[in-house]
């Protein structure tokens, strides 16, 4: 009785102590790490004693009451990035990724996201997208939409960089960073990517319509070669046909076949004949009207371009010539203009002299010929003296004859004078031809029967008042009778008319 309790209260004690170490004992998942805290523990490798113990991979006794033990999760966690960027060029855009992190499994990561999660391990997820979301708005406003669009790598691996150390304070570690999608809500990047669109597009309609060619090309090609077989069969057949019609036509039609093949060949022999009689023709035209045509044709033309060329040259002459003749005249006129004006001065000067000369021969000619004529005029006057001295004798007997003689010896100094009115006249218009000029002369010759009339008048006069009109001082008692001047008449020149006579 004694020995079966005895066992009984060892295997109550062995079950107890189970029990107890079952309950003491903890073992950490692959998955997981166990911190446990209510003693100072020194961790490997943090190189100082920390108020919890970190457990992984293996069990560990655990005084219940005096220690707590608790699960830091080493799992994969994911976080969905939805984060709203602006690119250096102004443009806002989504950028839509996602984050794979988990604990890092070395014992300072351990102890680090134990501190800040331990906790609050379904808020890691929200922390994280809050760390990349703020360093992605950094890094994307640094760059173009150019760049993001063609090296997203670029983007991923500086987002990583700049998160590292954070994430490292957070005790954790970034499995994977991947950028799914940048969503542009302003269009830039479709605007950006149709030009090339545009030009995949052409170059794919450009090869469809080189395809749709080739395509046609073969098929037309494949229907010309059934068309060339169908029509090489069909010869063949039609040739033997003819030939199995010709055996059936020889073997029924022996007699006129022959007599056919005869005319047939008479056929060919004329058929020859007029091949060579039409040639024949034809050459003889060729020599008989269009070899001579075509030379009367080449002639013509070639005249009418000989003409054309002499009238080029000619009228390239004439401009030619026009061109010396005009420098020619012109500097004809300037050498005439230097000469003249040359000759003017040497005129010039030459006339100085010339008037100098001439003034004083005419000064000493003035002075022979006053000498002269006072010589003269006194012989006249002496001669005159005694003239008059007679007349007034004789006029004392008979006046009129005396006068009438007087006119009758000046009778023609009279004509001349009366003559002399026309002798300043370059041209004379007379109104009635020959009767008018008959007018002129009896007028001009009048003039003396006018002298008479004065004469008379004077005489009159004379014996009337005891002297002598008209006359000059007295020479030896007797004063002189000077008859009228004949007066000039001036007759006005009209010019050149019908029935005029020069002077």
């Amino acid at each position: 009785m004694v020995i079966g309790v005895t066992a009984g209260l060892v295997l109550a004690a062995i079950i107890v102590l189970i029990g107890l170490f079952k309950l003491m004992w903890r073992v950490a998942e692959p998955n997981e790490a166990l911190v446990i805290s209510g003693s100072k523990h020194k961790t490997e490798g943090l190189g100082q004693g920390m108020g919890f113990r970190i457990v992984t991979g293996h069990g560990t006794l655990v005084l219940p009451g005096v220690q707590a033990v608790r699960k830091m999760s080493l799992d994969l966690n994911e976080t969905e990035l939805s984060v709203d960027c602006v690119t250096h060029q102004g443009i806002p855009l989504r950028v839509r990724g996602v984050v794979i992190f988990k604990v890092g499994d070395d014992f300072v990561s351990i102890a680090n996201a134990a501190r800040r999660f331990l906790d609050q391990q379904k808020m890691m997820s929200e922390r994280v997208h809050n760390v990349f979301a703020g360093h992605l708005r950094s890094i994307v406003g640094g760059l173009t939409v150019e760049d993001m669009i063609r090296d997203r790598e670029k983007l991923t691996g500086q987002t990583r960089a700049a998160c590292g150390t954070e994430m490292e304070k957070l005790g954790l570690i970034v499995d994977s960073l991947q950028i799914h999608e940048i969503e542009d809500p302003t269009g830039y990047i479709k605007n950006l990517a149709m030009p090339h669109a545009a030009a995949v597009q052409r170059d794919a309609r450009i090869a469809q319509a080189e395809a749709n060619r080739r395509a046609t090309e073969a098929e037309q090609q494949a229907a010309a070669r059934m068309s060339e077989a169908t029509r090489d069969s069909e010869i063949l057949q039609a040739g033997y046909q003819a030939e199995r019609d010709k055996a059936a036509a020889k073997s029924r039609q022996a007699g006129p076949l022959a007599d056919a093949a005869a005319r047939q060949e008479v056929v060919v022999q004329e058929t020859r004949v007029a091949e060579l009689e039409a040639q024949r023709r034809e050459q003889q035209l060729q020599a008989d009207v269009r070899k001579p045509a075509d030379a009367q044709a080449y002639e013509k033309r070639t005249l009418a371009e000989g003409e054309r060329d002499a009238r080029i040259s000619a009228a390239e002459a004439h401009a030619k010539e026009t061109e010396l003749a005009a420098i020619a005249e012109a500097n004809r006129v300037k050498t005439a203009a230097i000469a003249e004006a040359e000759a003017t001065k040497a005129r010039g000067a030459a006339a100085a002299s010339a008037t100098r000369a001439t003034g004083e021969a005419e000064a000493a000619a003035a002075q022979a010929k006053g000498l002269a004529l006072a010589e003269s005029t006194r012989a006249k006057g002496l001669a005159e003296a005694e003239a008059i001295k007679a007349r007034a004798a004789a006029l004392a007997e008979n006046q009129e004859a005396v006068v009438a003689q007087q006119l009758a010896e000046k009778w023609p100094e009279i004509v001349e004078a009366g003559a002399g009115a026309f002798s300043s006249v370059d041209h004379m218009v007379l109104l009635n031809g020959a009767d008018g000029m008959s007018e002129m002369f009896a007028k001009a010759l009048t003039m003396g029967g006018t002298g008479l009339g004065l004469a008379r008048q004077l005489l009159s006069t004379m014996s009337e008042k005891g002297g002598t009109p008209g006359s000059s001082a007295p020479v030896n008692g007797v004063t002189p009778v000077v008859p009228p001047s004949p007066r000039k008449e001036r007759i006005p020149v009209t010019g050149d008319q019908e029935g005029s006579t020069p002077s």
